[in-house]
């Protein structure tokens, strides 16, 4: 158990990765499926996926944020930061509950600028945690990290798309503004007060970041990754809507079902990574995510299934096995990254990990309108088994990648 010294830091961190996730499942997971389900083609609804790209694009300017996180022989100021940028959150998420949602383009814009400002918090929030975080924490820590990701990921892929169904648009989305003011209050409450840095410190840089070989290889580690785990999981909304699932029941099944799988995987991926390991738990969840893809693209093929077991096969790929194998990836880059730049180092796995998945969601649209489900879950199968295969036979140590 984490010490109690260290109970306000791991809630802060529970509260600031949930806040984090509700913008990106009311993003990618809800706001997908309430597209759809007002009639927007596939195409269209793929765009979303360009949000991405304040995410992809972070690691300019982390350096500027970490060195003003840990300005030289001054205090930390992690909580100044999360402050300015959670308020520019929670404005631009009460702008775009004003805004109807046709046309899409304002609602994009405002989006895009929640975007910004919630990438910018991550920056803070993570070079706080790898900063803070020693020995037995680092694992509680990462649970934080994933945990908080998929219970933010439920509330905004499942539990706004049911305040939209049952309330409306407005009320759905200023709800969610309202979550999210809170929770990032109460991150900015513990991290205050912070002792402060050594006078010494050397001034955070892209360039120290990539003359690490650890750093170099986690890219690497990351793009194989986020190509087998993610490739489909943008087109899991509107796959169930098109199943026949009415709105209200897609987000109970976003939220509650997949929130119990998601802190499932995350407890299970963190405990497997004590007893396994890391590559073998990360294997694990690669091989586990070509199997449920493969049961998808045979039914979409053809294949006659059972509608329970389609829905099952959904949630587990975007919930309990994705869980799995990304405990297993962030606990590696926390070990890889250095606690005197933390925001930098984490923030370059985490921006070719936006990357990748923007270019995903938009291809991923289009393939599914111009092909239909079948044909991308296939290619999707297709290429996790070929990155499972290859990650299988190249890497030789049984319980990490090598730094």
């Amino acid at each position: 158990m984490a010490g109690r010294g260290q109970v306000p830091l791991l809630a802060g961190l529970w509260t600031a990765y949930v806040a984090q996730s509700v913008i990106g499942g009311m993003t990618w997971g809800g706001l997908p499926a309430v597209l759809r389900d007002r009639g927007l083609p596939l195409d269209r609804i793929g765009l979303l996926s360009l949000l991405i790209l304040p995410w992809a694009l972070k690691f300019l300017w982390s350096p500027w944020v970490e060195a003003r996180r840990l300005p030289a022989g001054r205090p930390v100021r992690t909580a100044l930061i999360v402050f300015a940028g959670g308020a520019v959150t929670v404005a631009g998420l009460v702008l775009v509950g004003l805004l109807p949602l046709q046309p899409l383009v304002p609602v994009l814009a405002a989006l895009m600028l929640v975007a910004f400002a919630t990438a910018t918090v991550d920056i803070a929030v993570d070079g706080h945690a790898v900063g803070a975080l020693r020995g037995e924490a680092l694992g509680w820590g990462n649970a934080a990290q994933v945990g908080g990701a998929y219970v933010g990921s439920a509330i905004g892929g499942g539990l706004f798309v049911l305040l939209v169904a049952h309330w409306g648009w407005t009320a759905g989305t200023l709800s969610m503004a309202v979550l999210v003011a809170l929770l990032l209050g109460a991150f900015v409450a513990v991290s205050r007060g912070r002792r402060p840095t050594s006078a010494s410190l050397p001034a955070p840089s892209l360039r120290r970041a990539f003359d690490r070989p650890e750093i170099r290889r986690g890219l690497i580690l990351a793009a194989t990754v986020v190509i087998a785990q993610k490739a489909a999981m943008g087109m899991m909304g509107p796959y169930l809507i098109d199943l026949g699932l009415p709105l209200g029941m897609v987000g109970l099944l976003s939220g509650g079902t997949s929130l119990g799988l998601g802190l499932a995987g995350a407890i299970l991926g963190g405990s497997l990574v004590r007893k396994w390991g890391i590559r073998t738990t990360l294997l694990a969840g690669l091989w586990l995510q070509v199997m449920l893809l493969a049961v998808l693209a045979l039914s979409a093929t053809g294949l006659d299934l059972p509608r329970p077991l389609l829905v099952g096969a959904a949630l587990l790929s975007t919930s309990a096995v994705m869980a799995i194998g990304f405990t297993a990836l962030y606990a590696q880059f926390m070990a890889w990254a250095d606690p005197t730049q933390g925001g930098v180092d984490f923030t370059l796995f985490q921006c070719l990990d936006a990357t990748i998945s923007m270019g995903l969601g938009v291809t991923a649209g289009m393939i599914a309108e111009a092909a239909g489900f079948g044909a991308l879950f296939l290619i999707c199968a297709g290429l996790a088994g070929v990155i499972a295969l290859l990650l299988t036979i190249t890497q030789q140590r049984p319980t990490e990648f090598p730094a």
